[in-house]
């Protein structure tokens, strides 16, 4: 019985293995002789191994050495690599750069298997288990601006990749809900509200302006200052009524950050400053037991080495302040939650405080010394957003953009846009809506992701919504062609795969064959380096290979149909899942909102085909409960249900619906007629959804 098939992974990493057994033979009893292979971008090759003039001149002169130079040692490295049925051929050039040429009869199984297997076979493996990411963190009592944005959606990026590469990981919102301006914000709800547990976000009203009022009062009032520090002290020991207030003001805050999380679709577990607060002396007492703290003014810090400024964790008051609860969050995820990777996505200018934390810890000996070991922490900074005057991105008041305004207009100007382009011509305003929703925030999200995140950028919602250059928007377009193109075919592409098989005989087949298989090893190096731009770098390129297959490769009608129409599907599979790690946006079907998100850009008929056999299935049971169930549906949903009865009857959907709804099999024309003609979405999610909870 034949071995079966190894998943194609990490090409890079593949070959870094063959290299390495190639390096021991060649130079035998060398110590740390790391593999250098990267991907080729000229004509000689697809990856090359670059060990040989580093190895030249560690040997050269050495007794027994016989290599006369580089080229030689090239050679000989081409010469012991072990055989393998990816390598198709090898050579060396230059000063001893060995260039491999992969196989394309690999690359096409590879890249079939992948259809059959489902794109998880090609995930990461990396070598943790368990990851915490720290990202959005906004401060109670404010609310989240545009610089939130960023910190919001790189994190939630890193922390789907890496999810997608087998790591469990926590998501951590480290909510600003404690500190001294509690005490502020407490004496003027008690103030303003005598009541204050009847007290709604509705009564408070704007909560930043809630904020502004309470801080105005703090400044100029004594009094009122005087009772906001005791205020202070009764909360931190306890006594109920000043915990009940902070838990008021807390959920109201909260609820306002929920409501962007839900429209953005970003999960997190809150656990904020307060939850490590009891932690705090302990951590200290036990730093302090070490040697590490010190008094210095009044306060209690800790030095490290290289740098001017001492980390205080105490302070001359006896206070506590953001290095003591970060001292504390990160001995916590550490020792009690056994992260081995951390991560804490906030802007540049917390570049310093972190790595003064990250120091302090090895001195406690709770990180290794050696960066490259775990566990390890990571600062991910970003730089900030402008706006189309190279500043710093405000409203024309000089305000700080509101995050939910910003998300507002971006629904505003994607509805526009739809409406302009035509696409909404037959949709009821309440699906256009939802549809503006989708294609908007997914439009902000991919934008900022596609720029260096150490780089500023610019806002600029025109380019974002743009449908040419490297944005979501063109990128959907390009999905689009490629589910009309298999659509037209009239093959079923889940057939294909099982019996088909994938030739990579042209030479923009093979380019976008090879592109492909490199999506793995893109993955990994963009979680390695935390830089979600080299996966849209990627998605933006496979789009563009793509074009140039097509339009140098006939697909439908072609002796290489299939093969072409199976290299077409892996296409759409690889896009889709960047998609989704990127801007948590599903465009396979998934759900019927996903449906209804990319008829907004594609159109129905080439976003009818992407809908999954698992939610055609899901449909189907959903009609036969209708029939099987009248007065349920009737109770459930009127109006949708006699418009499904009469649809059923073969009004709506024409000749074929009579037959179509009785077929066992329920025909596409079936499912297309009755998706798109005589329902509008929202009423008929809401009716699937009453009868099929999985439905949603």
């Amino acid at each position: 019985m034949a071995a079966e098939q190894e998943n194609a992974g990490n090409l890079k990493r593949k070959l870094a293995k063959l290299f390495q057994l190639s390096l021991e033979a060649t130079v035998p009893g060398e110590p740390d002789i790391e593999p250098l292979v990267a991907a080729c971008t000229g004509k000689f090759g697809d990856y090359q191994c670059n060990n040989a003039m580093g190895l030249w001149s560690k040997i050269k002169g050495r007794p027994g050495i016989e290599f006369r130079g580089p080229p030689a040692v090239g050679q000989a490295i081409m010469k012991n690599l072990p055989q393998s049925e990816m390598i198709e051929s090898c050579s060396v050039a230059g000063p001893g750069f060995v260039n491999v040429v992969l196989s394309k009869n690999w690359m096409a199984q590879n890249i079939q298997k992948m259809l059959v297997d489902g794109i998880e076979t090609w995930a990461p493996k990396l070598s943790i288990k368990r990851a915490v990411v720290d990202f959005s963190s906004p401060n109670i009592a404010k609310e989240m601006h545009v610089g939130h944005l960023r910190s919001t959606i790189i994190g939630d990026t890193l922390a789907s990749m890496l999810e997608f590469s087998n790591v469990e990981v926590l998501r951590r919102n480290h909510v600003g809900d404690w500190g001294t301006q509690f005490g502020m914000l407490i004496e003027f709800l008690f103030e303003k509200f005598p009541n204050f547990e009847d007290v709604n976000e509705t009564a408070i009203g704007d909560l930043q302006a809630f904020y502004k009022e309470s801080k105005q009062r703090f400044d100029v009032d004594a009094e009122f200052k005087d009772r906001a520090q005791k205020a202070v002290v009764r909360l931190q020991s306890g006594e109920q009524m000043y915990r009940k207030a902070w838990t008021q003001i807390c959920d109201i805050s909260r609820r306002e950050f929920d409501q962007v999380y839900q429209r953005l679709g970003v999960h997190l577990e809150e656990k904020g400053e307060s939850f490590y607060n009891p932690y705090i002396p302990g951590v200290i007492e036990a730093l302090t037991n070490q040697g590490l703290v010190e008094e210095s003014k009044g306060a209690r810090v800790i030095f490290i080495e290289g740098i001017n400024i001492p980390l205080i964790v105490v302070k001359s008051d006896g206070g506590y302040n953001y290095a003591s609860t970060d001292m504390t969050a990160l001995w916590y995820r550490l020792n009690e939650e056994k992260a081995e990777w951390i991560i804490y996505v906030t802007d540049v200018g917390q570049q310093q405080h972190f790595d003064m934390v990250f120091k302090a810890a090895k001195r406690a000996g709770w990180l290794p010394a050696d960066d490259r070991q775990y566990p390890k922490t990571n600062h991910v900074g970003f730089g900030l957003v402008l706006g189309e005057d190279g500043k710093r991105f405000r409203t024309r008041s000089t305000e700080v953009v509101r995050l939910a305004d910003l998300l507002d207009e971006a629904k505003t100007r994607s509805k526009a846009a739809l409406i302009e382009r035509g696409k909404a011509a037959e949709w009821t305003e309440e699906e256009l809506e939802q549809t503006a929703e989708a294609v908007g925030y997914g439009a902000v999200k991919y934008a900022d992701l596609k720029n260096n995140r150490l780089t500023n950028y610019t806002f600029d919602f025109d380019q974002m919504l743009n449908d040419k250059g490297n944005t979501a928007v063109y990128l959907l377009y390009a999905h689009a062609r490629i589910c009309s193109i298999i659509r037209k075919s009239g093959k079923d592409t889940g057939e294909l795969k099982k019996t088909g098989k994938i030739v990579l005989d042209h030479a923009d087949e093979r380019v976008l064959g090879l592109h492909l298989l490199q999506f793995a090893e893109v993955v990994e190096e963009a979680c390695t380096n935390l830089l979600p731009n080299v996966l849209c770098e990627y998605l933006y390129n496979l789009s563009e290979n793509y074009t140039r297959f097509y339009s140098n490769c006939q697909v439908v009608g072609s002796a290489e149909e299939t093969s072409r129409l199976l290299l077409c599907e892996a296409t759409a599979v690889v896009m889709r899942k960047c998609f989704f790690l990127l801007v948590r946006e599903t465009l396979q079907g998934e759900t019927l909102k996903s449906y209804v998100c990319t008829v907004a850009v594609l159109g129905v008929d080439e976003a009818f085909h992407i809908l999954d056999q698992e939610t055609v299935q899901k449909l189907i049971d959903a009609f036969e409960i209708v029939g099987e169930t009248e007065a349920a549906a009737a109770a459930a949903e009127p109006d949708a249900a006699a418009e499904l009865d009469a649809a059923a009857e073969g009004g709506d959907i024409g000749d074929e619906g009579a037959g179509a709804a009785a077929d066992e099999g329920y025909s596409w024309s079936f499912f297309y007629r009755v998706l798109t003609k005589p329902f509008h979405f929202p009423r008929l999610s809401l009716y699937l959804s009453t009868l099929t909870p999985t439905v949603t």
